[in-house]
């Protein structure tokens, strides 16, 4: 709900829980308000009647209070927006008007013909913002920054800050630690959203897993991005974030051009973290993901089991043992196309290899589909192998620098996805492709980052790094407007591409290679911070741990772990015992029943997993699932109860394991009893409302 104060210049932005205000002082500058609990209206006008700090020697009074500072005039924080013309840089804008409907607002100003309009959007308690430049003036104007928003945090002392970490087979790993003055620069360089960070950052005080106050803040974009988090000279705390890494230059905007930033989105929660996390999932479920309300399916991945050595009998077998242990979605990984018998060869050649695949997938595909699954494919479309029929047609279409050495990893190169030619083979090959064979589900993946990002002959060359993703998403866009029935992925080498755009395009994400499921329970507590159980892949592969370290753990280990989210298996089943395929059809049936709630229902962090005990709980109506994992049991000691949350205190609920009857208060206070014992146990626990 969006409501405007007589004057027209003070707005308040509300959801069910909080609310967001910003006020134009006279001489046009726009100032932050209140970002927290819901206030009223005239609590908003109060707050802008507030005179401005007094001017103090070497400060201005403007650094922390401002929506989304510019760059020029009196003021030393981080700019947002830093723009440069032929004769001046920097932005003197005013006011133009704004509208509002009824959970939105729109700010307009002009900068001697460059409009500048600010984006705000109320989605439950989710504010999105974002910002669109058009260039109405004669000249070019050169966009060297122009992030998506500041957020302003209220006066605190002791901020701390959390977010999420990491590397190949180690994404999403959550730290906090206290925030000092200066600033704290997260980002990715490298062309694509990445392993090392995602795209999030949450600030508390005092906050606990289900108590006090944290602000987060998530940003929709796919691309290369910065996130700063700066604490002022006056202990105030300002967050900016958008596309890009650094100030070297988005884009040329020449006139009569557009461009509009990604979402930045931005919630305050007074729930703790798990109250925040539930708010960032029920957003994503009601207005990111694309038909968020399907279940997603089990699938069976083949690329731990066969690699790069496949063949259509091969798939045939593993697909009549995937379909009898209940897999519902049947994927076959890389070296199905071109020559691609090793990862040296074949990228960019987007039909089945004719040796492997002598009629094409259709025949495969139909297999599959007589088996009561669906199909689904691996590509990579974004690279190119020099080795390939498309690099020897078109070695110009890849990045590179003129004179020098184009860098190779995984013996590829990137294609320059900013070309429009570029664009129109993508699209034919993968129409194509989707049209010659009944395929149901793709698995996009991007096994390297950018490295010669260079565009020959492109007088601003440095527009590829933005329009490289904008031409990814437009392209999905394509695809799914072409092909409905379609469902895609998003992988990047496991976690190097999750973010809200990406995941606005796509069904679920790839969320990490490493699939050891020990490991898994922390990247997978970090990724549940920002994102829901709903597009988390998860796969049981074999045992040992072929792919990282050996690690030795029970089938039951491996589905528990992987049953937190959207369950996959991607062991060679061709070598699973007929014990263990009966074990994996018991947890298969198993998941399905609990499904809806794992993948729908409030998520709550029971215990982190930190070397002992550690359980998740899913919430749905009157269901509830716990999972719970025991790392080792030291010195005989008793495995704690885990204390239930989402429960209503004065109902009974039933065990469908035990059979026994729980009251809810005692659930909530003193606990429930896993039976969990020894090291690298696991359960599955459900219960019923009664």
């Amino acid at each position: 709900m969006a409501e405007i104060a007589e004057n027209g210049r003070t707005w308040l932005l509300s959801g069910p829980g909080s609310s967001y205000a910003l006020h134009l002082a006279e001489a046009d500058e726009l100032v932050h308000l209140h970002w927290g609990p819901r206030i009223a209206l005239a609590d908003a006008e109060a707050l802008a009647a507030d005179p401005l700090p007094a001017y103090r020697p070497f400060e201005s009074p403007l650094d922390g209070r401002e929506e989304y500072p510019v760059e020029g005039g009196p003021r030393f924080t981080r700019p947002a927006l830093s723009v440069r013309t032929g004769e001046r840089r920097g932005t003197e804008w005013c006011f133009v008007s704004y509208e509002t409907d009824d959970d939105a607002l729109r700010l307009r100003f002009d900068d001697d013909g460059l409009a500048i309009t600010l984006h705000y959007r109320m989605r439950g308690d989710v504010v999105e913002r974002w910002v669109t430049l058009h260039n109405g003036g004669p000249a070019p104007v050169e966009l060297l920054r122009a992030d998506a928003a500041t957020w302003t945090l209220p006066d605190r002392d002791g901020w701390r800050l959390s977010q999420l970490h990491g590397r190949w087979a180690a994404e999403s790993l959550l730290t906090s630690a206290p925030l000092t003055y200066g600033e704290k620069v997260i980002g990715s360089r490298r062309g694509h959203t990445g392993h090392q960070h995602l795209p999030w950052v949450a600030l508390d005080t005092d906050a606990t897993e289900e108590r006090g106050e944290v602000y987060g803040c998530a940003l929709g974009w796919s691309g290369s991005w910065r996130i700063a988090v700066a604490q002022l000279p006056d202990a105030r705390v300002q967050i900016t974030g958008g596309a890009g890494h650094d100030d070297s230059g988005l884009l040329l905007l020449e006139p009569g051009r557009s461009y509009t930033t990604p979402v930045f989105a931005g919630l305050w929660s007074d729930g703790g973290f798990g109250g925040a996390s539930r708010t960032w999932h029920a957003y994503q479920r009601a207005h990111v993901i694309p038909d968020a309300d399907r279940d997603r399916p089990v699938l069976f991945n083949s690329w731990e089991a066969t690699f790069f050595d496949i063949s259509e009998e091969q798939q045939t077998a593993l697909a009549r043992r995937a379909a009898a242990i209940g897999v519902e979605l049947f994927v076959v990984d890389d070296g199905w196309f071109g020559a691609r018998t090793s990862d040296r060869a074949g990228l960019g050649d987007w039909t089945p290899n004719p040796d492997r695949f002598p009629h094409g997938l259709k025949p495969l595909a139909d297999q599959v589909h007589g088996l009561g699954m669906r199909f689904g494919i691996w590509v990579e479309p974004e690279m190119v192998n020099p080795d390939s029929d498309l690099y020897r047609a078109h070695p110009d279409w890849v990045q590179y620098q003129p004179g020098r050495k184009r860098t190779e990893f995984r013996n590829q190169l990137v294609l320059n996805l900013a070309r429009e030619d570029v664009q129109e083979y993508l699209w034919e090959q993968l129409h194509t492709l989707l049209s010659s064979a009944p395929v149901d589900y793709v698995k996009w993946d991007f096994n390297r980052c950018f490295t010669d990002a260079g565009w020959p002959g492109e007088p601003y060359p440095q527009r590829l790094w933005t329009d490289h993703t904008h031409a990814l998403y437009a392209l999905l866009d394509r695809l799914r407007a072409a092909h409905p029935e379609v469902a895609f992925e998003s992988c990047s080498g496991g976690g190097g591409r999750i973010d809200l755009g990406v995941l606005s395009r796509t069904d679920q994400v790839w969320t990490s290679d490493n699939t050891d499921p020990l490991d898994r329970l922390a990247i997978q507590h970090g990724f549940s911070q920002v994102h829901p159980a709903r597009v988390m892949a998860a796969w049981v592969t074999d045992s040992p741990n072929s792919q990282l370290n050996g690690r030795l753990s029970s089938l039951r280990y491996r589905f528990v772990s992987a049953m937190a989210g959207v369950l996959g298996v991607g062991g060679d089943l061709t070598e699973w015992s007929e014990e263990d395929l009966a074990e994996a059809r018991a947890w298969v049936d198993l998941y399905k029943e609990i499904r809806p709630v794992v993948q729908h229902g409030d998520l709550y962090r029971l215990r982190p997993p930190a070397g002992g005990l550690s359980a998740v709980q899913y919430v749905l109506g009157d269901e509830t699932v716990v999972l719970a994992w025991l790392q080792s049991q030291r010195y005989g000691e008793p495995v704690p109860a885990l204390r239930l949350r989402g429960l209503d205190p004065a109902a009974s609920y039933e065990c469908r394991e035990t059979g026994e009857v729980h009251r809810g208060a005692v659930l909530r206070h003193h606990g429930l009893r896993t039976g969990l014992r020894g090291d690298l146990d696991a359960t599955v626990l459900r219960l019923c409302r009664i």
